[in-house]
């Protein structure tokens, strides 16, 4: 299959040292926030990945700016959040202008206050162009890197891996074999075409806007600024967190031709009571002309599509990075499990299984907000409810749960509590990392010899009981997870994938794990 690649770029270029590789267990083509994410999270497996970006520099544009709390919570894990914390900021109260002055203001993005179960409970706000800048450096700090200007220009698969076909800067050519290759190359994948994957979905209503981050001259920062024009359209500007730009949006249901400086700063004159000499220098901008769609499937063979190459939204809602980022943390799991624990390759149909459906509901959503051009963003947009019930990875064996009872295949909620010793921690704490944990409440007998002995694969956490690891000393833990004794196996991103009885807990863990470890990796104590 040969490709034609297209992506855009970012101004700051990094060089590539050191010999290729002829053989990584993953080829990852496109190095945006999708493919970065699953990087970091091979590489803290232990899976050799290279990421391709046909580009000379990382994706430019505030873009995408808002991050929800379920996606903090996989930062929290790949050991990247405090660093995006420190560079983000809640978005601001919305101010609608009205002849040169503001009329009114009010809340689009909801603030809503933190729990035991979920300690961030806000959208936060991060140029997309600093996200994406973090994700690399965590990245490098995991000993894994991006070839730049690295174009995908062919690839072939056979049973036992792909053999893809790499230009280089300058021109050279390279090929290397890898055991799975991962297409996170945005909306126009050119992998998913030469694949011959169709993507179908809902058409939106036709027209352009133009995106653009760009110095504002006195306009405060205190304010996500909107100007209503008079054909329904509108006009944003977002102060950026962390710089001196605002990400502005010029929604005027006309035709844009292009996205020059000149034609940015003449469309926000002409629509705003903004002057020209108030408006400098354009940091970047683009058309955007809306465009919704899901591919047919998100596997072939030993190909796989993941962010926007397996779905494109619109950006009403502020769901797409999000989702695609837990596309990565969904796959990069699995991948490991088979590359490194011999886990069978059947585990790995279980991506799109999963994602899929999520994918779908994700978009019909975004696809309401948009025909109805609603801004609002609740706390029904976070995607912590967001689970896996209907998975084959789920096993619910308890029985007579109450109503509103946390279940297998939900998401696994946070609790403060405190070691024997009273050194406070979180319940995060335990899963972060990439194993499996084993939560053994109220004193359920699990036999930790006749489970997996590798640690980097499963953690035992026994809360209460004789010999407890965590103190639930608010109740936190039981308000999240029950009161009952029972064994609760926690998936590496963060899902419950078995809740069992006390009973005869330690065989129904080992019948679980079984799905996910080969013989070798499945050795006891």
């Amino acid at each position: 299959m040969e490709l034609n690649s297209v992506k855009d770029g970012m101004d700051v270029q990094h060089g590539v040292t050191g010999s290729l590789p002829t053989g990584v267990d993953v080829l990852i083509a496109g190095a945006g926030p999708t493919g970065l994410a699953l990087g970091i999270d091979l590489a803290r497996r232990g899976v050799r990945a290279l990421l391709v970006e046909r580009q000379d520099r990382l994706s430019p544009g505030a873009r995408g700016t808002g991050l929800q709390p379920r996606t903090q919570e996989v930062y929290d894990d790949l050991g990247l959040l405090d660093a995006i914390r420190a560079v983000g900021e809640p978005y601001p109260q919305v101010a609608l202008w009205k002849d040169g002055r503001i009329a009114e203001t009010h809340t689009m993005v909801e603030r809503v206050d933190p729990t035991p179960a979920a300690p961030w409970s806000d959208t936060l706000m991060v140029p997309q162009f600093r996200t994406v800048q973090l994700l690399h450096e965590r990245l490098s700090q995991l000993g894994g890197s991006v070839l730049l200007g690295t174009e995908l220009t062919g690839f072939d698969q056979d049973a036992d891996g792909v053999t893809a076909r790499l230009r280089l800067p300058g021109g050279a050519l390279h090929t290397v074999r890898a055991g799975y290759l991962v297409a996170a190359d945005g909306g126009r994948s050119t992998v998913r075409r030469a694949l011959g994957t169709k993507m179908s979905g809902p058409s939106l209503p036709a027209g352009a806007a133009l995106l653009a981050d760009l110095r504002i001259e006195g306009l405060d920062r205190d304010h996500w600024h909107r100007w209503m024009l008079p054909n329904g359209g509108w006009v944003m500007a977002l102060p950026l967190a962390g710089t001196d730009y605002f990400q502005t949006l010029v929604a005027a249901f006309t035709d844009v031709p292009d996205a020059t400086p000149e034609v940015v700063r003449a469309a926000l004159a002409r629509h705003t009571h903004l002057s020209a000499e108030q408006l400098g220098e354009v940091l970047w901008s683009s058309v955007y002309r809306p465009r919704a769609g899901m591919a047919d499937t998100f596997r072939t063979g030993r190909v796989f599509l993941a962010g926007d190459a397996a779905h494109v939204h619109s950006p009403a809602g502020g769901q797409g990075l999000n989702t695609s980022v837990q596309d990565a943390y969904n796959l990069g799991w699995k991948l490991g499990q088979v590359l490194r624990h011999g886990a069978p390759d059947a585990l790995l149909d279980t991506y799109e299984t999963e994602r899929r459906p999520i994918a779908a509901r994700i978009l019909e959503t975004s696809t309401r907000l948009h025909t109805e051009r609603s801004l609002r963003r609740g706390r029904d947009l976070h995607q912590l409810d967001i689970g896996y019930p209907d998975s084959p990875l789920t096993r619910e064996l308890r029985t007579d749960l109450p109503e509103g009872a946390l279940r297998a295949g939900d998401r696994a909620p946070d609790a403060p509590c405190h070691t024997p010793d009273g050194e406070p921690v979180r319940l995060f704490d335990s899963y972060r990392g990439p194993h499996f944990t084993l939560l053994a409440l109220g004193g359920a007998a699990v036999d930790e010899a006749a489970l997996p002995a590798d640690p980097a694969l499963l953690r035992v956490v026994r809360v209460g009981g004789p010999a407890p690891d965590l103190i639930d000393t608010d109740g936190h833990i039981r308000d999240a997870y029950g009161a009952g004794p029972a064994a609760l196996l926690i998936r590496p991103d963060g899902y419950l994938a078995l809740a069992a009885p006390a009973e005869d807990a330690t065989e129904q863990v080992r019948a679980a794990l079984a799905t996910y470890l080969g013989e070798p990796a499945a050795q006891t104590r």
